[in-house]
């Protein structure tokens, strides 16, 4: 996954902004993001605090390792099923 050049608190604070009632286009400007970017963090992020995000970051970093290794030992018991249904 690729990593994001804006910290939390940076991206919780652009979004602060726009809650503050900066213009939208202004702010993807001043920050050098685009429109897509910002809606896609507040669809994300919005209404929460940096602690917060920061617990969802890692829980999402947990569900992918969980995923993999689910993944993984599905692969072996097919493996092992197949290798015991196999003809000698």
């Amino acid at each position: 996954m690729k990593k994001s050049k804006f910290t939390d608190s940076q991206i919780i604070g652009v979004l602060k902004q726009a809650e503050a009632g900066t213009p939208v286009p202004q702010l993807c400007r001043t920050h050098g993001i685009s429109t897509a970017t910002f809606y896609k963090w507040r669809s994300k992020f919005g209404g929460m605090d940096v602690p917060m995000m920061s617990r969802v970051k890692e829980l999402e970093d947990e569900n992918r390792r969980l995923k993999k290794m689910y993944a993984e030992v599905q692969m072996r018991a097919e493996i092992m099923k197949e290798a015991l249904t196999k003809k000698w």
